[in-house]
């Protein structure tokens, strides 16, 4: 029998050496560790286990850390860019997805260290080389924070 990640077949997952394949973030700004529920082209649910050891917390704040709104929202972008890079199979020698813009943001909850930071998005339209995102971020089923943002492809220029 398959090995099931939250009721979804594990070929529907995508480990964190695939996401190092498909994003060009590294530490400390990689804000994925991995992926489940892909469905081409359509959605996916982001995973980042937020720790302690996390570069922001000494700043903010020091005596109650709180995972920074942006980094919730920048995490749900590079959700949509692992299903975008995945479902076009994107030669990420050659291209990348670039975070464009973001609307009507909300922030509902904070996010802490220990919490598991789940992040569904679901594509609103793609045309060409340019894609619109629906994201929540959610803790426990609770939402946390929640955004409109969108994408482009873009060449790598050459060094």
């Amino acid at each position: 029998m398959a090995d099931k990640a939250e009721g979804v077949a594990a070929d529907n997952a995508i480990d964190i050496a695939e996401i190092l394949r498909r994003l060009p973030h590294r530490y400390p700004f990689l804000l994925v560790d991995r992926a489940v529920e892909y469905v081409p082209s359509t959605s996916i649910r982001g995973i980042k286990c937020v720790t302690i050891n996390e570069p922001y917390f000494p700043g903010h704040f020091p005596h109650e850390p709180v995972m920074p709104g942006v980094l919730q929202i920048e995490a749900m972008a590079q959700t949509g860019a692992v299903l975008m890079s995945k479902s076009l199979d994107v030669d990420v020698t050659r291209n990348t997805i670039l975070f464009m813009s973001v609307d009507n943001a909300r922030f509902r909850r904070p996010v802490r260290p220990g919490d598991v930071l789940e992040m569904p998005v679901e594509v609103l339209f793609a045309r060409r080389n340019i894609f619109k995102f629906r994201g929540r971020a959610e803790v426990n089923g609770e939402l946390a924070s929640e955004a409109e943002f969108a994408a482009m492809k873009v060449e790598i220029e050459s060094k």
